[in-house]
């Protein structure tokens, strides 16, 4: 059995075949998506976060109406550049969207991905400590955000608050107890899943990731969700750790799909750098007809090795085939796999 949900990357552009021409329309479409899914036995409704571009970047608005507006789905990121952000605003953010929600938060967090300007994360007022990289604030940044979640004390009362406190120091409010063990860590190499497990944070791996041995990403994968598993455990954690991974899946049921993805039936891994001095490896779409992707995917190790499966989607073709998309593989690929 495998949770599977979907992942948006939040696209809207003017462009003529857009369902999504402005940013209300890919806000206000992700929350009709995450209810459409949530009815069809959809377990999870992820976002991406990327700032300075037409695409989901702020998640908590987003997230708490989606909270507001379901009751079953988990709802989560994928994820937030934690470059970018205070970890104490962050928590009462992420605190008070998991409360509406009712504890349905499910938050990927991470260094980020290349993004669309120079040091973006500066212009937000973030800069690294000396001796600091992005990388190693968006680590210190992760720290004290978990430290946070754990909902500990903290801060000094004031000794004439305009509001009686209660004894002893003060946390970060509101506070969604079980928030700290539903924290995700996207990780693109190894080294960073080992990390994610010794901090006892559950796992995400995308179809991005640094190609580190030159065999297959889903190769890869499996042995970087191993890596984590055996960090996590030698850590002490006693949680059951998640672990998840995303794919571009599409069954090709109708015109629609085979005139949309039909030419993703061949497609491969590819190879590239995604920066001057990380090689890395990009996931291959599956699309076929419903028997040809169980035969496809009951061969990716990854999948296999992950208890969650995110399907990335076409958030620009609107919910309704969106929603088609999901059902499909519902209905016509996961029972034959043992995913329902």
């Amino acid at each position: 059995m495998k949770k599977i949900g979907f992942l948006s990357f939040g696209h809207w552009s003017p462009g003529e075949y857009s369902r999504t021409r402005s940013a209300a329309d890919m806000l206000h479409q992700s929350i009709d998506l995450a209810v459409a899914a949530e009815e069809i036995g959809v377990d999870g409704a992820y976002f991406r976060v990327h700032h300075f571009a037409r695409q989901a970047a702020s998640p908590f608005p987003l997230l708490a109406a989606i909270g507001a507006r379901t009751s079953t789905i988990e709802i989560g990121t994928g994820v937030i550049d934690m470059r970018y952000e205070n970890p104490l605003y962050m928590a009462e953010d992420a605190g008070a969207a998991d409360l509406i929600a009712g504890g349905r938060l499910q938050l990927g967090i991470s260094r980020g991905s290349p993004e669309q300007v120079i040091d973006g994360w500066r212009l937000f007022g973030h800069e690294p400590a000396p001796g600091e990289t992005g990388t190693d604030m968006a680590r210190r940044h992760t720290k004290e955000f978990l430290k946070v979640l754990d909902g500990e004390g903290f801060a000094q009362p004031n000794p004439r608050p305009m509001f009686p406190n209660p004894p002893g120091l003060l946390r970060i409010e509101p506070h969604s107890k079980g928030l700290r063990d539903r924290i995700w860590w996207g990780s693109g190499s190894n080294a960073t899943a080992v990390w994610a497990g010794e901090l006892g944070m559950n796992l995400q791996s995308s179809t991005l990731k640094d190609d580190e041995t030159g065999e297959p990403l889903h190769v890869q994968q499996r042995k970087q969700i191993e890596a984590y598993r055996e960090a996590y455990r030698a850590a002490g954690h006693t949680r059951e750790p998640r672990v998840s991974v995303s794919r571009s899946i599409f069954a090709l049921t109708d015109d629609r799909d085979r005139a949309y993805f039909g030419r993703d039936r061949n497609s491969r891994d590819q190879i590239g750098m995604i920066d001057d001095t990380t090689r890395a490896i990009f996931g291959r779409s599956y699309a076929g007809e419903p028997d040809e992707l169980v035969k496809l995917l009951q061969d990716d190790e990854a999948i296999q090795a992950a208890d969650t499966l995110l399907l990335t989607i076409p958030n620009q073709l609107g919910v309704d085939y969106n929603t088609h998309v999901l059902e499909s593989i519902l209905t016509h690929v996961a029972p034959e796999l043992g995913w329902r």
